[in-house]
């Protein structure tokens, strides 16, 4: 907005002012100590950012006319990210970055510029982007525990809840969910394996290779069939005959010595997003059986009846808020949003199998 047209500021258009300035300049803090733990390319990209945030502290202090005598401190959400910041520099900071950079209160102050309004969407793609180079990382191991945690939690919980229901013993309900653990962590473990191993027999099936790259200076240039190749991998029917002609050139154009080479296929990202089968395999079964425990725990400390019940029913809630928020901070969602969502359909299913439970039991009486 033109400086013509902005409304004369007042008292509380200042402390606005004061309190932007201070986010700037705790979110620029935020973005150098993630830099003081990444080297390359994404150290680069973390210190523009704490720039660009300079560039718009020092806008808001053009307008106060200088530092002001207080500052107001700046918002939680901003200290929290910076206090992990600083201890953790993880995936999980960058995800709340990401947040906190869809939350621009920008777009509706009519003294932000537009420049700033159009940083700060900037901003919020190029922390989601390197946010989404760290979910790759972890993706195919982190699905893996989250889902077989949250399968843990929900069907156990399921279980002990529909036993305990009918009114057996605490002993009965016990063993079943002892035993639900174990097979239920024995076959996710199996499944995550069998999965994530065909997965990657599958993505290397279809991946372009260099099968016959050895044999391309004896092609003729003129009549060969290598255009045809990159016309099966989405080529035009032009860009595959440049293509090829460039290819089997450099080919025997190279020494006839050495058989000629071209660089070897890049992969690694696809494996990388599909993760390891041994490594999703262990991490399903551990944290399956890690949720699968906690809906047991008030009978393995001598609870019965409708007080362990409830107690199961409390630390299974809260381990699927927890989990659900998780989620939501890793895929840039809204964590309460997803916490939410986890702990209705967990409670969803133990209430279905609570009443089936009852069912039974009064059929059994």
């Amino acid at each position: 907005m033109n400086d013509s047209i902005r409304p004369a500021p007042t008292a509380h258009d200042r402390r606005r002012w004061a309190r932007y300035l201070v986010d700037e300049r705790a979110e620029a803090r935020v973005y150098r100590q993630l830099a003081a733990r990444r080297e390359g390319e994404e150290r680069e990209i973390l210190l523009a950012l704490a720039e660009a945030e300079g560039r718009h502290e020092r806008h808001w202090l053009d307008l106060l006319g200088g530092e002001p005598a207080s500052v107001p401190r700046a918002s939680t959400g901003t200290r929290l990210l910076g206090w992990m910041a600083k201890r953790f520099g993880s995936i999980f900071v960058l995800a709340l970055a990401q947040n906190a950079e869809g939350r621009s209160p920008y777009d509706g102050d009519p003294f932000a510029t537009p420049a700033m309004r159009a940083d700060e969407k900037i901003h919020h793609e190029v922390v989601r982007g390197l946010a989404a180079r760290g979910r790759r990382r972890l993706s195919g191991t982190f699905r893996a525990a989250v889902f077989g945690a949250n399968d843990g939690l929900v069907s156990n919980l399921a279980l002990v809840m529909g036993i305990g229901a009918t009114g057996v013993g605490p002993q009965f309900v016990l063993f079943s969910g002892i035993a639900g653990l174990l097979a239920g962590a024995l076959s996710m473990g199996a499944g995550e394996f069998v999965s994530v191993r065909s997965q990657r027999e599958l993505l290397e099936a279809t991946e372009p290779s260099n099968y016959a790259d050895e044999i391309l200076p004896d092609l003729d240039l003129d009549a060969n069939e290598v255009a045809l190749v990159y016309r099966t991998r989405g080529m035009s029917e032009a860009e595959a005959n440049a293509r090829a002609r460039r290819v089997v050139q450099q080919a025997q154009d190279a020494d006839r010595s050495i058989p000629y080479r071209r660089p070897q296929v890049e992969a690694a990202a696809s494996h990388e997003l599909v993760g390891g089968a041994f490594a999703a395999a262990g991490s399903s079964f551990m944290f399956f059986a890690t949720g699968a425990v906690i809906p047991v725990l008030p009978w393995i400390f001598g609870l019965s009846g409708l007080t362990a019940l409830v107690v199961a029913l409390v630390l299974v809630g809260v381990a699927l808020l927890c989990t659900g928020a998780m989620v939501g901070l890793l895929s840039g969602g809204p964590p309460l949003r997803r916490a939410f969502r986890q702990l209705a359909i967990g409670f969803g299913a133990a209430a279905i199998t609570y009443v089936l439970g009852l069912v039974f039991g009064v059929s059994a009486g």
